[in-house]
């Protein structure tokens, strides 16, 4: 099978779809000029986060006169590489990407860069300078120290608690565990009683937490890397009729907003993913239009903390206009 071909079946076997925003365009004497494209890459969508970074992305790169190919890597290094590959192959003006790794990603990025492709990373930073066109993340640390914060507030600064972290491999999980810690470890009334990793994963931190509640009954709170995993150990824990335990998440997710609304978790971070994805499509437009984004490679947006005082005010991982929030 030639290069095309196996191509080919690749984006067949992965489901990646261009969504043109424009038909081409004829001009005098019937030529027809040239539609460029830009590439999503993204964890799978069926994390709500990931969908709206892709989903954001894309409307804005439409806006801006692209054809959008958008595809996930599921976290594998090795599909990643097989995505950057074939956006090389359709020649694709940029490429946006939320990567797989911060180590195990520099080889996609750095083969791109070769190939005249600038990347604009959006979520995750990989562990590099001068590689990537941009890295635009959030501010993971600040939005931590928010959440402890409040995580301290809600437990009257005295308790025992959990943390549920993320991926080990994921510089997020463990940057977001340090911005915790540098609050947390201040209080010597405050013990970590378990850490303990649940991959980001809901059904993973529902069972990590009823093992963990059968080890530490007595627990006041649990303070997670992210929503689906704080949203897991929720469940467990009234499963376990011990729903007064004070659970804090991070991200924003519509998901988690519901659950601050209803009287379930009592606070998250949110991360603005859908103003990061736009960014990231404005700026891979400058580059291709200009050369430069006209911003520094390390770009880093805060966080915003969501408590049941605060939750009409956000939507899906943005805070929504004034006036909408005003209407409802």
């Amino acid at each position: 099978m030639n290069r095309r071909a196996a191509i080919g079946a690749f984006l067949l076997a992965v489901g990646v779809s261009f969504s043109p925003a424009c038909a081409p365009t004829e001009e005098g004497g019937g030529e027809t000029s040239e539609v460029k494209r830009i590439a999503v890459i993204t964890p799978s969508h069926d994390n709500p986060f990931f969908k709206v970074e892709a989903e954001a992305a894309t409307a804005r790169a439409r806006e801006l006169g692209y054809e959008v190919s958008v595809s996930v890597h599921d976290g594998d290094a090795s599909k990643q590489d097989q995505l950057v590959d074939v956006a090389i192959a359709r020649g694709v003006s940029a490429i946006i990407l939320d990567n797989a790794g911060a180590d195990a990603s520099i080889a996609a990025v750095e083969k791109a860069k070769q190939a005249g492709i600038p990347s604009v990373l959006i979520d995750r930073e990989i562990n590099v300078t001068g590689v990537a066109a941009a890295q635009i993340v959030s501010n993971n640390y600040q939005g931590a120290v928010l959440g402890a914060e409040e995580f301290v507030r809600l437990l009257g600064e005295t308790g025992r608690y959990v943390e549920l972290v993320g991926r080990e491999s994921d510089t997020n999980a463990a940057v977001r565990s340090q911005g915790y810690h540098d609050v947390l470890d201040r209080y010597p009334e405050l013990e970590m009683v378990a850490r303990q990793s649940a991959n980001w994963d809901q059904r993973e931190a529902f069972e990590t937490m009823e093992t963990l509640i059968q080890a530490h009954a007595d627990i006041d709170g649990v303070i997670a890397g992210n929503d689906t995993m704080a949203l897991g150990a929720k469940a467990a824990l009234d499963a376990a009729g011990q729903g007064d335990v004070v659970v804090v998440g991070f991200d924003g997710s519509p998901d988690a907003l519901r659950s601050i609304r209803a009287g379930g978790i009592e606070a998250t971070v949110l991360q603005p993913a859908a103003l990061i994805s736009r960014l990231a499509a404005e700026q891979a437009h400058a580059l291709i239009t200009t050369g430069s984004t006209g911003q520094p490679e390390k770009q880093s947006i805060d966080c915003e903390l969501v408590t049941p005082e605060n939750a009409d005010a956000f939507g899906v991982f943005e805070r929504k206009p004034r006036e909408e929030a005003s209407q409802e």
